[in-house]
């Protein structure tokens, strides 16, 4: 059975950081695509950040280019998203998925299992 636990969400001013973490098990994340994505209420779950198998290729969205950054280590079955000079626009549940092959993806049907979620509230 496959599970992605994520955790680093917290309460932060606007212009602060976090850092989430996900841990997998069941699955080895060197095989797989990584992916980060966040849901605020009444929207639809959107991309963040991906990272492809090796971690040697990532991809943002528009909106965290130069703000967040993804890293992946394979030995430790980890993902990890770096959020750094947070605005209250980034406020949402983010989530971490495994992606169905070893490519970066940005929509969600790309993506095979989930987390349950971690809240990121910034005020202003």
């Amino acid at each position: 059975q496959v599970q992605l636990v994520e955790s680093g969400g917290g309460l932060v001013q606007a212009g602060g950081s976090l850092r989430l973490s996900c841990a997998g098990s069941g699955r080895t994340f060197s095989r797989f695509a990584m992916g980060w994505f966040r849901q605020a209420p009444g929207k639809e779950r959107d991309f963040v950040a991906g990272i492809n198998w090796s971690g040697g290729r990532t991809e943002y969205a528009d909106s965290v280019k130069g703000r967040f950054t993804i890293s992946k280590d394979n030995a430790k079955n980890t993902v990890s998203l770096q959020m750094n000079s947070l605005k209250p626009e980034d406020t949402a549940v983010y989530y971490c998925a495994c992606a169905a092959n070893s490519i970066i993806r940005t929509i969600t049907s790309a993506y095979e299992y989930w987390g349950q979620g971690t809240q990121v509230t910034v005020s202003s």
